[in-house]
């Protein structure tokens, strides 16, 4: 290799070999690394878009970053079917194989003891959306009777507000019984932020957004426990994801640019 080092992530020695199309970011082909009994999985990726004052301005550009995001998720996917990977930070790049080494070495007794904890292990994710708005905007698009008074118009209001919190609170209330339900059967669980509609793009107000540690082995069972709930609570919809590398579970990761 001649190029900058693209590093996905860290794993044991993997029993399977890497898929032999198997192409990461950039094009390039995804690669094992071997050092100390451990794997990072690298791609060669070239010094003009990916040194540091080019990755700088290309972090900039959405559709590039969508595209690497895609290409860096493809890889860590093929090695989830294979392996437990430890996903790095997207773009962590290194100057050559030395430079993936010694990281390896800074953080070799992080690395085995996660990889103790994580495998045999994948993280699920359920997010919860009020949907709610929906009766709501149905009753706004009738036509609205003008209030007789201030009074009136302050008394709709006020009842509008009370209906808004009721349907929050009830949101909430199913939210945390889920949660509960759900980190119950689970190793381990995270709670993250709401989700920002206007950046996630989905359709409703988000009120629960969890990730979930599972063994693959009983994986089935939890998926099956969280379609059981999707009927219980109308105007609210709930959202599985997975399985995924367990980005939630895996701690602080390094992350560098050559």
């Amino acid at each position: 290799m001649t190029g900058l080092r693209y590093v996905y992530a860290i794993c044991r020695p993997l029993g399977a070999p890497l898929q032999a199309q198997l192409t990461g970011v950039a094009g390039a082909p995804a690669k094992p690394l071997h050092h100390h009994g451990l794997v990072a999985v690298v791609s060669e990726v070239p010094e003009r878009d990916f040194g540091e004052e080019a990755l700088r301005a290309h972090l900039e550009d959405l559709d590039w970053l969508a595209a690497t995001a895609r290409a860096h998720q493809g890889v860590i996917d093929a090695l989830t079917v294979v392996t437990t990977p430890l996903p790095l930070r997207l773009a962590t790049v290194f100057r050559d194989d030395s430079g993936v080494r010694t990281m390896i070495e800074s953080r070799e007794e992080h690395f085995l003891r996660t990889l103790d904890r994580l495998t045999g292990r994948v993280e699920w994710g359920v997010k919860v959306y009020l949907e709610s708005e929906q009766p709501q905007e149905s009753a706004a698009e009738q036509p609205v009777p003008k209030a007789a008074s201030g009074r009136d118009y302050l008394r709709r209001r006020r009842q509008q507000t009370r209906a808004d919190e009721d349907l929050w609170q009830r949101a909430e209330t199913f939210a945390t019984a889920l949660h509960e339900r759900l980190a119950g059967f689970a190793e381990e669980s995270r709670l993250h932020a709401p989700q920002n509609p206007t950046l996630s793009g989905a359709a409703g107000r988000n009120v629960l957004n969890a990730a979930y540690l599972v063994s693959r082995g009983d994986s089935e069972e939890f998926v099956e426990l969280v379609d059981r709930t999707k009927d219980d609570a109308p105007g609210l919809r709930v959202e599985l994801t997975g399985p995924w590398a367990a980005y939630s579970f895996a701690g602080e990761l390094p992350g560098e640019t050559a």
